[in-house]
């Protein structure tokens, strides 16, 4: 089984929960409910790797907090 970091963020109109993984096309999802993300994210992903193992665009590093 793999793991996979995926970004969360919350739409600002419609209220829900948005995640990606960064530098996987197309694995992404939203969710009203962390849990409920969590599960969407995973059945995408499983999906996207039944084609095959990604060819990902980038590494997810970490997050930064800059002070202005």
């Amino acid at each position: 089984m793999r793991k996979f970091t995926a970004v969360v963020k919350r739409d600002s109109e419609t209220g829900f929960l948005v995640g990606y993984v960064p530098g996987f096309p197309g694995a992404h999802s939203q969710g009203k409910t962390r849990a409920e993300l969590t599960q969407n994210l995973r059945e995408v992903i499983e999906m996207l790797l039944e084609d095959g193992e990604p060819e990902l665009e980038g590494e997810f590093v970490g997050i930064e907090t800059v002070t202005a």
